[in-house]
């Protein structure tokens, strides 16, 4: 048998659904990037085949450009654009979607590859196939979330664009996980509950971070209100709840960048406390410094939010900061995953105080 395969465990599986994830990545960190560059609605129409091929002649980038200035966002933002300028923005978004038929290709093929070779241990069949349908998912999503600019608004609905951002990050967290256990086997002991579910409600802080700034991003609240620790010299920013209600939550500038702030603030203690809790009782070897890496990560996060903020988001920063975002919340992943196989020592015996 050959060395990597085992009756529950396939490396070869694992390094595909890693490689799937690097993609994922990338796309991530190209989505922001199309966000920013106001790219997102340069493509008009959703041909998940045909839309494969850019255009190759003059004619149809005339096309192209005529059916962009038929939407408002060219009519009240970029009005008298040049042809060079809009291929400058379609550009970013077509290596958007191709990134992400790229990922449709390299998930799908060695799927069944896998399958047929009956490579995949069984336990992990269902959950390779539900990724893939949360695949097909984000591309409906990704175009309903396009197609929120199209006719009313000169930009996509923010709390579109969080979900989309939201499927993305649990698809990359899922290909992670799935990795992990491809690449480790099945492991049938469980860490205490109450660490496990502490662990666990880190990563759900931390993903639920990453959707307020899903929201940030849509209501481009990054751009006002670019002091700190204050907002305009005051803590608490002047809401509009006037025809808003609670929509204000999704859509008012300065509520939902006080709410990123609050959020994160809290989620800086709440990883500082895990982590001086974990280095203190050492579940396992490793998990005390690997407990510690998330929070040092966590708050380079929030340092490197801070600059992107005070610098009104420029391009690099805005995208190494929803970067490092999904780099947090895939270790806060690993974290979990390595928690929940976990055979804690000292828990029987009660927690430690550090070095004694």
């Amino acid at each position: 048998m050959n060395r990597f395969i085992q009756r529950d465990q396939s490396r070869a599986v694992a390094i595909w659904l890693f490689a799937c994830a690097a993609i994922v990545f990338l796309m991530v960190v190209i989505g922001g990037i199309t966000r920013l560059t106001g790219s997102g609605l340069s493509i008009t129409e959703w041909k998940p085949i045909m839309g494969a091929v850019p255009p190759m002649s003059a004619a149809a980038w005339a096309e192209a450009f005529d059916k962009y200035k038929a939407i408002p966002q060219y009519a009240q933002v970029n009005a008298g654009m040049s042809l060079s300028e809009f291929q400058g923005i379609f550009w970013w978004e077509w290596v958007h979607r191709l990134v992400g038929r790229l990922i449709g290709v390299v998930f799908a093929v060695p799927f069944a590859v896998f399958l047929v070779m009956k490579r995949i241990p069984r336990r992990l069949i269902w959950r390779c196939a539900a990724l893939l349908a949360m695949g097909g998912l984000q591309g409906l999503i990704g175009w309903w979330m396009v197609s929120s600019g199209l006719s009313e608004r000169v930009d996509v609905a923010p709390e579109r664009l969080t979900v989309h951002l939201g499927l993305a990050l649990l698809i990359f967290a899922g290909l992670i996980w799935t990795g992990l256990e491809a690449w480790s086997g099945e492991e049938h002991s469980r860490s205490p509950e109450g660490w496990s579910r502490g662990a666990a409600l880190l990563w759900g802080a931390i993903f639920f971070q990453c959707l307020l700034g899903g929201l940030v991003a849509g209501a481009k609240a990054g751009f006002v209100y670019t002091d700190w620790p204050l907002m305009n010299g005051s803590f608490f920013p002047p809401t509009d709840w006037s025809g808003k209600g609670i929509l204000a939550f999704l859509h008012d500038q300065a509520l939902v960048q006080f709410n990123h702030r609050i959020w994160a603030y809290g989620l800086l203690l709440a990883g500082t406390a895990y982590a001086i809790q974990g280095w203190r009782w050492r579940l396992a070897e490793g998990l005390g410094a690997w407990a510690v890496a998330v929070a040092v990560a966590l708050w380079l996060q929030a340092g490197l939010g801070v600059l992107t903020l005070i610098h009104a988001v420029p391009l690099w920063l805005g995208g190494l900061h929803q970067a490092g975002a999904a780099l947090v919340l895939v270790m806060a992943t690993v974290n979990l995953w390595l928690v929940r196989r976990s055979q804690p020592r000292l828990f029987m015996s009660g927690p430690r105080t550090m070095g004694l």
